[in-house]
C-alpha cells in the first residue's frame, strides 16, 4: 500500500517485498516500522498550488522549488533520516531506516518549500510515528553495492521493486524487505567525474527470514577472495540475474546474521539539568579606566637604545682617532732589514715604470703607416675591406698570409730596406 501507512508493514512486491512509501501532504501522519526502509517523496507538483500562478497565461509553471527539512524545534533532522534533492526541478526525498530505540517517539518534521522565482515559502508538517513489530528486523541481512545507480534513482519504487525481485529469485525467501539505502558518498566515496554517465554508487541492505543462498555464499570462497584481493571480478554464478539492470560489486557484499552478532552495550552518563553550579556573585570590571603612564614605556623604547648607540659611537671614535700610531712610530718599531727591503722594492717599481714610458715597442701589423717614409709610396692595407676573417687562424705565419707586403724596416745606420 502506497499512501497513508498503517501500523502493519505494507507489502509492495507480491506481498513479500516490504518498504514504506508516502506522498507529501499537509500535516499528515505516517507509521513506518522499525527495521524497514522508509521513503517519503516531496512532490513539487503539490507545492506548486501553494504559490501564485505563472504570470504568462497559457504557459505551464516550472518554477525552481527547493525544500528544507528539520525536526521541529531543532535545526536538523533525526539521525536516521536523510534528505536528497538532486536539482531545483526534481522532487525531494526523505528516506532512512528507523531503529528499535526510536519506537514510540513521534517525530514532527517541518517541511519548508522555497519558490526560487517568487521567493515565497510554504510549510507543512510530517508526523512520523515509528511502530515496533516482532517481524522486523529480519535476521539475515545482506548489503549490496550497486555501482551504476544514484541514491535518488534507487529510491524510486519501480527500480527498488526490480532489485528486490532479482534478490528474491536468487535468495528464495518467504519474506524479504529493504532495510536501508545509503549513498556511496556517505561511506567515504568520491564524487564521480561528469563523463561517461558515471554514477555515485549506492549501498542497499535487504533482509530475509531464511539463511543466505549458495549463490550469495560464493563470494566467501577462497578463490573469489583471492580475486577480490587482486582487484579482479569474482566469479558469481547468479550475477547474470542482476547484470541486465544492476552492476553489483560482489567484492563489497556484506552478509550478516544478526542472531550471531554479539550486542555491544554502551553506557552513557545521565544528562544533567543544564544549570551551572553556583560560583558566587559575579563582579564585573569597573566602568572607569585608570590613566596609564607612558613615561616608562618611553624610556624603554627610546632612551635605552639611544644610550647604547652613543656608547658604541664613542668607543668607535676613540679607536679610530686616538689609537693611530703615525709613520715615525711605525718606522721605529719596524726592523731595519724590512725597511731596506721595502725601500728597494719601491725603487725598483718606480724605475720599471719610468723605463716603460721611454721604451720603443714594435707596432702591430694592423697599425703600421700606410706609406713608405722614404719613397712616399702608398702602401696598400694588409687585407682588403671584403676580406673574410672569421676563418683566419689566430696565429698566422708568413706562408699563411697571401699578398703579404714587405714592410720596410729601419737599420741601425738609418737606411730603409725593402
Amino acid at each position: 500500500m502506497i499512501g497513508t501507512m498503517s501500523a502493519a508493514a505494507v507489502a509492495v512486491w507480491l506481498g513479500t517485498v516490504v518498504t514504506i512509501l508516502s506522498r507529501s501532504h499537509a500535516d499528515r501522519n505516517v507509521y513506518p516500522s522499525a527495521g524497514v526502509l522508509f521513503v517519503h517523496v516531496l512532490e513539487r507538483e503539490y507545492f506548486k498550488g501553494e504559490f501564485p500562478p505563472y504570470p504568462k497565461a497559457g504557459e505551464s509553471s516550472n518554477d525552481p522549488i527547493t525544500f528544507n527539512t528539520n525536526l521541529m524545534g531543532y535545526p536538523d533532522r533525526p539521525g536516521w533520516l536523510r534528505y536528497i534533492q538532486r536539482t531545483q526541478h526534481s522532487d525531494g526525498v526523505l528516506y532512512g531506516s528507523p531503529t528499535a530505540e526510536h519506537v514510540g517517539k513521534p517525530s514532527v518534521i517541518e517541511i519548508t518549500a522555497y519558490n526560487r522565482r517568487t521567493f515565497e515559502t510554504a510549510r507543512h508538517n510530517l508526523v512520523i510515528n515509528i511502530m515496533g513489530t516482532e517481524e522486523f528486523p529480519l535476521p539475515f541481512q545482506a548489503e549490496f553495492y550497486i555501482k551504476n545507480m544514484n541514491v535518488e534513482e534507487m529510491l524510486a519504487s519501480e527500480v527498488l521493486g526490480d532489485f528486490l525481485g532479482a534478490v528474491k529469485n536468487v535468495w528464495q525467501p518467504e519474506r524479504l524487505n529493504a532495510i536501508n539505502i545509503t549513498s556511496a558518498l556517505d561511506r567515504g566515496g568520491r564524487v564521480p567525474l561528469p563523463i561517461n554517465n558515471l554514477k555515485e554508487g549506492v549501498y542497499v541492505m535487504v533482509g530475509a527470514d531464511v539463511p543466505f543462498s549458495s549463490c550469495l555464499r560464493e563470494v566467501e570462497s577462497p578463490h573469489n577472495q583471492l580475486r577480490c584481493s587482486q582487484e579482479m571480478e569474482p566469479a558469481i554464478s547468479c550475477d547474470k540475474k542482476f547484470r541486465a539492470q544492476f552492476n553489483i560489486d560482489w567484492c563489497k557484499i556484506s552478509l550478516v546474521d544478526i542472531n550471531k552478532v554479539v550486542p555491544v552495550y554502551i553506557t552513557r552518563p545521565e544528562p544533567g539539568n543544564g544549570i551551572l553550579p553556583e560560583f558566587g556573585v559575579y563582579d564585573p570590571p569597573s566602568e572607569t579606566l585608570m590613566i596609564r603612564n607612558y613615561f616608562s614605556d618611553f624610556l624603554i623604547t627610546l632612551a635605552v637604545p639611544s644610550a647604547v648607540a652613543l656608547v658604541l659611537l664613542f668607543i668607535l671614535g676613540y679607536t679610530m682617532c686616538c689609537r693611530r700610531e703615525g709613520l715615525e712610530k711605525r718606522n721605529m718599531q719596524t726592523p731595519d732589514i724590512q725597511l731596506v727591503h721595502h725601500n728597494s722594492i719601491q725603487k725598483s717599481s718606480k724605475e720599471l715604470r719610468s723605463m716603460s714610458k721611454n721604451r720603443e715597442i714594435s707596432w702591430p701589423l694592423s697599425t703600421l703607416p700606410v706609406f713608405n717614409p722614404v719613397s712616399g709610396e702608398v702602401v696598400p692595407p694588409i687585407h682588403p675591406d671584403n676580406y673574410e676573417t672569421t676563418s683566419m687562424p689566430l696565429m698566422q705565419t708568413q706562408t699563411n698570409l697571401q699578398n703579404q707586403i714587405t714592410i720596410p724596416q729601419q737599420r741601425p745606420s738609418g737606411k730603409w730596406y725593402s
